[in-house]
């Protein structure tokens, strides 16, 4: 079918310049909300009629003409109706939804995948300092970031994961004494580390058991090993830096463990602090001020970025002399798009969003050919989790929030995954830890995984008890496959390289999560239908197992976009 639907989409577009030569519309087909309707829905009869000065209904009788006279039409189409105000629905031959089985089986793990396009991509996300255990917030980064790359590899991308972060700086300095006193025999509660929220001190001090961890590893001179950093403690409680840095390494480390236990590996870390060891930082500056976009006003240097679509004009340097946190953000994305990413993605939280204009006007005021809306920012709300009807807030060894691995721990890396992806990033969500326990047709992710596994226990059965080979599956008789079930799940299959393509440009994850809750419907709608092993009919029994096989695949590819699992049996 894809191949049918891309001579189909030829044959209109051709169509459509022979009704309307002077027109720039890009003719598309769109799916009807009712299955009854027809396969597919062409609107740019509607579109036509103004510009043609005519009646929709009347342009729609004219393009139907013209579209029964396409070899395209003719071979793949079985019927063209006009409904409405001048929609036209249009019914498929019955082998352009078969053929999609074949495509599928012929190209399995490459389904829907486009050649490479020799475009550099960066997803940076995560991207959490090392001052403690990483937050569901941060495990809501991590399946949007890795899912985005999943997909835009799909699209021909060549995907760098990155890891941004600072080993200096206030919070480093509060990590740094809050391990020291650790060290030194004090805790939380006593009279040197206010705990109380609403006393100004206590921000200046971590809680969590985690210090205590760290504290001890320092003291007992280990040596910690994280993917970028490696430092052994002295052992000496007076040694702040050394502190410093071997809390660092540690945090490091375990931010490492918990991604590595949620399936999310990174290709390189990139240090704040690095650009100003670098000279970054005030190179920026110097060629913003070079390109005459900044001016001085109350001892402090002004960024123009009202000329670059900013409510506002922008502090860049202090009076005091001190960087506003916005001109470090600039410095590394002239880095990202100096490293050669045409296009980079940043995964934050909601609180980012007042950088978003600041940061691009920035880098358009640069200079350096940065193109304008770089980089592009996928924004998520916190989450919300929730256990026996209840906000669950706090964790033993954060102290003070639910941790990443927390989720993992009380439910599965594959529910956590699946869960986090399926809502909409600036959607509020709320994680249910119940939901993600049942095995029942109420957890998404077990839906879905059954299906997968239903589909590898009949395929197991064939082989092992009905001396089937599933070498064979490609050359089964499509056309066999007449039934209204089976004609709905081989369209769903079909949908699955424009929803890659769509999930992809619209930096929308979450339509794969989508998608694959309507295929595993289609899927257990169909084996609720009908029959897989016909007595009598071995043809039949082997193209509807190749429709099977076909919908494994898909399932498989789809989850593994996600990270998530794709079991065998459950």
């Amino acid at each position: 079918m894809i191949q049918a639907k891309a001579e189909l989409q030829s044959a209109l577009a051709a169509a459509v310049a022979q009704l309307a030569p002077d027109t720039a519309l890009v003719p598309q087909f769109e799916s009807p909300k009712q299955a009854a309707h027809g396969d597919l829905a062409i609107t740019v009869a509607m579109q036509l009629a103004k510009p043609m000065r005519a009646n929709p209904r009347a342009v729609a009788e004219q393009l139907i003409a013209l579209l029964n006279q396409q070899p395209a039409f003719q071979r793949w189409v079985s019927a063209l109706e006009i409904a409405g105000p001048g929609f036209i629905n249009l019914r498929l031959a019955p082998a352009a939804k078969q053929a999609v089985v074949a495509e599928v089986l012929a190209a399995p793990e490459q389904f829907g995948r486009q050649p490479a396009n020799g475009k550099k991509l960066m997803v940076e996300f995560v991207s959490a300092n090392p001052t403690g255990p990483l937050h569901v917030g941060h495990a809501r980064q991590g399946a949007l970031g890795d899912s985005l790359c999943h997909l835009f590899q799909t699209q021909g991308f060549d995907v760098t994961r990155e890891f941004y972060y600072n080993d200096a700086g206030v919070q480093i300095a509060t990590l740094a004494h809050s391990t020291q006193l650790r060290i030194k025999g004090f805790k939380p509660g006593d009279d040197c580390w206010p705990t109380d929220p609403d006393n100004p001190e206590s921000k200046k001090f971590y809680n969590g058991e985690y210090i205590a961890d760290i504290a001890a590893d320092f003291l007992a001179k280990k040596t910690v090993k994280a993917d970028d950093r490696e430092f052994t403690a002295s052992g000496n409680p007076d040694d702040l830096d050394g502190i410093r840095q071997f809390a660092v390494a540690y945090l490091r480390h375990e931010q490492d463990l918990d991604l590595q236990a949620f399936g999310v590996q990174f290709d390189s870390y990139y240090l704040e602090s690095s650009l100003y060891g670098s000279g970054r930082v005030d190179d920026t500056v110097a060629r913003l001020q070079a390109a005459g976009v900044t001016y001085e006003q109350d001892g402090a240097l002004w960024l123009r970025s009202t000329d670059y679509g900013d409510d506002k004009d922008r502090v860049m340097r202090k009076s005091d002399g001190s960087y506003t946190y916005f001109v470090p953000d600039v410095a590394y994305h002239v880095a990202k798009f100096e490293r050669g990413f045409t296009k980079a993605i940043n995964c934050q939280g909601t609180d980012h969003h007042g950088t978003i204009a600041r940061v691009r006007a920035g880098l358009q005021a640069v200079g350096a050919g940065i193109p304008q809306g770089f980089p592009d920012y996928v924004l998520n709300t916190m989450v919300r989790v929730v256990r026996d009807g209840a906000e669950v807030k706090i964790s033993k060894r954060a102290g003070s929030y639910v941790t990443l691995r927390d989720l993992i721990d009380w439910t599965s890396r594959d529910a956590v995954r699946f869960f986090l992806i399926s809502r909409k990033a600036d959607t509020e969500f709320t994680f249910d830890i119940d939901l993600a326990l049942k095995q029942n047709d109420e957890n998404p992710v077990f839906y879905v995984q059954y299906g997968h596994a239903r589909i590898s226990k009949v395929l197991r059965d064939w082989v092992g008890e009905h001396g089937g080979d599933l070498a064979t599956l490609p050359q089964a008789d499509l056309a066999l496959l007449a039934a209204p079930s089976e004609a709905a799940l081989m369209l769903k299959l079909a949908e699955y390289p424009e929803m890659l393509t769509g999930a992809a440009a619209d930096l929308a994850p979450h339509d794969v999560a989508f998608y694959l809750r309507d295929l595993a419907a289609a899927f257990h709608s169909y084996y609720a239908a009908e029959r897989f092993f016909v007595d009598g009919n071995a043809a039949l029994t082997q193209a509807r197992l190749a429709l099977l096989a076909a919908t494994r695949q898909v399932l498989r590819n789809a989850l593994a976009l996600l990270g998530v699992s794709a079991p065998e049996s459950m």
